[in-house]
């Protein structure tokens, strides 16, 4: 059976993943030799959804051994949901979370005790994908079709705003109420004419599943540029354990920014060691998706977030999300971790 590897069994992969000639401490991580050496802390990663390919990098991080060379024997847990996984860091059931901005967002304005540490999807993956042969082009041929989605969720809450951003009324279209793990089934089998989604991922997967093209249009292109997914810690850990979300911040910099360069490497690094995940070649189209969402051309290295994106998404959630009491950036994030090139 496939499990993370920890311990000395990480140590092994890291020494016969190294590429032809080299050894870990030679790939590429100069003065990090004493920390690759030493013992290493066990932490614990929970993701906002089971795997698929947005999450390659951080197994591509582990068999590359960019954690280990900060010290960190990580593990990495499925989730349940954003919401989920950042109740689960405010409780202290997980040191760092992966988790969608919205959600957090509202769970700090009720009182939660986290932060993010850096958003790296920092152009949403929200959207609205159906089958192409739906000859959906824009928003507003949204009118008169139905549409689903999961009640309680970002999109679901701020899609009456996608459609009066594009000239439509709440009525115009019929929203099925889905459960998440749902809405792919029930797209694919005519249920309803689209859904509310995250493109990168289910998209492929039904494409895969079902050998039928699928087309999205982003909630981001269209009125809605929310910030997406990102790290989360507890206010708890960001005070008492400040050098480990630095260094944790670090080697997934590092396992970004390498992995989007090698998509077929990381890919083949999560088959390996995650539990579940889609097929190989769907893993690779699910990252090459992300890619984009980055934005590196201006946020120059992974999770380097501003202030002005960080009020944009405040200020579409107080206004279009019910979000009470926003306040200001700091309120939400700490942006003292993510650096540009991971100084």
């Amino acid at each position: 059976m496939k499990r993370l590897l920890t311990g000395i069994a990480a140590a092994a992969l890291l020494v016969g993943c190294a590429p032809s000639g080299q050894n870990n401490e030679s790939s590429g991580n100069q003065g990090s030799d004493s920390t690759a050496s030493g013992p290493k802390e066990t932490v614990t990663f929970t993701l906002n959804w089971v795997p698929y390919g947005e999450h390659a990098p951080f197994y591509y991080g582990i068999q590359q051994g960019y954690y280990a060379d900060e010290g960190i024997d990580l593990k990495i847990e499925p989730g349940s949901g954003s919401g989920n996984t950042i109740k689960a860091v405010a409780q202290g059931q997980t040191q760092f979370g992966w988790a969608d901005t919205p959600p957090l967002l509202n769970a700090i304005t009720t009182g939660m005790p986290v932060k993010s540490v850096g958003v790296f999807l920092q152009k949403g993956p929200a959207s609205i994908e159906f089958l192409a042969d739906k000859n959906i082009k824009s928003i507003k041929d949204l009118k008169g079709k139905t549409v689903g989605g999961t009640p309680g969720d970002a999109m679901y809450a701020t899609f009456p705003a996608l459609l009066a951003a594009n000239g439509m009324q709440p009525s115009d279209v019929t929203v099925v109420n889905m459960d998440a793990a749902n809405k792919i089934a029930q797209l694919a089998e005519g249920q309803v004419d689209a859904i509310m989604g995250f493109f990168h991922d289910q998209g492929p997967t039904i494409e895969s599943k079902t050998g039928k093209k699928v087309d999205h249009l982003l909630f981001a292109d269209n009125g809605l540029n929310l910030m997406g997914l990102g790290i989360v810690a507890s206010d708890e850990t960001l005070s008492s354990k400040k050098d480990l979300v630095g260094k944790f911040v670090r080697a997934t910099q590092k396992s970004w920014a390498e992995a989007v360069k090698n998509p077929e490497d990381a890919a083949k690094a999560m088959a390996e060691l995650a539990e579940n995940e889609p097929p190989e070649e769907v893993l690779v189209k699910q990252l090459t998706l992300a890619e984009p969402l980055l934005e590196l051309d201006t946020a120059k290295s992974p999770g380097v977030n501003t202030e002005d994106q960080w009020s944009e998404t405040i200020e579409i959630m107080s206004t279009n999300a019910g979000l009470k009491d926003a306040g200001e950036p700091s309120k939400y994030w700490d942006s003292s971790f993510a650096k540009a090139d991971g100084s």
